[in-house]
């Protein structure tokens, strides 16, 4: 492409200037390598679109989030888009874009919101399955909202963490303790719907449990996981998901696996999964569909070797390999009955 290589390469495929996948340490840092759309008008031409979400006003402890889009499109440069166990080529099997970052307002939780759901809403209106880069878990609420105001029928949520985001407010804000308390307040997004894998620890504060408890969302500690096995985990998680609704939507919370291997989070927790039980779960419940996808509270300043920032890509193309595998990538279009136009 372009400037052809030099004559002395014996490789005549290589040009001058580094285009493409290879090698992995050059070309411009998109997820993936994807093609970076400057109109966000022409979203629509692709089957998923990964949004950049640098946002971390709704930490209660270690910020750094906000740059979490950039580690992770850093390292994802490490990754090739076949999967040898699944079987499948996410660059020959469909189409992926980056639409950049959502521009958010620092120090302003509600006008971010108010960004991140305009953001969200597009793309989804669109057509293209959006994939959200976090970003805190205060996001999770802005974007079930982008997505939850483009259709009338119910949508359910797994949510992937040790904390249990339900409580109305921490430091008096929406804060990312909070997001499952305003998104179950939508009234397509049932609480019932809402399924809790993870939780666990010394960091799930009594109110957050007692809103749980009051709005009859389900909770599935680490111990019960353990007890019930990933398959029968994933059957119990899409079974309460999916009951009565139309979509469901993945959130997923690195912090949820053990903090031994993702140092780069700012609510570090002991006792979580192990790396291969949360991917394997996670591509269990992406098996049915999904709406949409976020990875959220991946924080590269405190990350080591950016491996935080590897688990945050593997999320996102697990669920897509999963998506692809099962005939599924395209499922949430027949949500979209009440599309935005700005």
């Amino acid at each position: 492409m372009g400037l052809p290589g030099a004559e002395s390469l014996t490789d005549k495929t290589i040009p001058t200037f580094a285009r493409g996948e290879l090698p992995h340490f050059a070309g411009i840092n998109t997820f993936l390598k994807a093609p970076y759309v400057e109109n966000v008008r022409h979203i629509g031409k692709y089957d998923a679109a990964v949004i950049g979400i640098p946002f971390d006003s709704g930490t209660t402890y270690r910020p750094g989030t906000r740059f979490g889009p950039q580690g992770i499109r850093r390292i994802s440069a490490l990754y090739t888009p076949y999967n040898y166990e699944l079987g499948v080529d996410l660059r020959e099997q469909m189409t992926l874009c980056d639409a950049g970052d959502v521009f958010t307002i620092p120090g302003n939780l509600e006008k971010s919101f108010d960004q991140i759901s305009r953001g969200v809403a597009h793309v989804f209106s669109a057509g293209a399955l959006p994939l959200m880069l976090g970003g805190d878990h205060s996001i999770g609420f802005p974007c079930m909202r982008g997505i939850a105001q483009c259709t009338s029928k119910r949508i359910g949520i797994i949510h992937f963490d040790r904390h249990i985001d339900i409580q109305e407010k921490d430091l008096d804000e929406r804060m990312h303790t909070t997001p499952w308390y305003w998104a179950t307040n939508l009234p397509n997004v049932p609480a019932t719907n809402l399924v809790q894998l993870g939780i666990g620890g010394w960091q799930v504060p009594r109110y957050g449990v007692a809103e749980a408890r009051k709005r009859g969302t389900n909770v599935l500690t680490i111990a019960d996981i353990e007890k019930l096995g990933l398959e029968k985990t994933a059957e119990i998680a899409l079974d309460l998901a999916w009951k009565d609704v139309d979509a469901v939507y993945i959130s997923f919370d690195v912090d949820s696996v053990d903090c031994g291997f993702v140092p780069g989070t700012g609510w570090p927790e002991p006792g979580g999964f192990l790396p291969r039980e949360a991917l394997k779960l996670l591509g269990l419940v992406a098996a049915q569909g999904v709406c949409g996808l976020e990875v959220v509270e991946v924080s590269p300043p405190y990350d080591t070797s950016d491996i935080t920032a590897l688990f945050g890509v593997r999320v996102v193309v697990e669920v897509l390999g999963s998506l692809v595998a099962h005939g599924k990538l395209g499922a949430h279009k027949t949500l979209i009955d009440q599309p935005v136009s700005y």
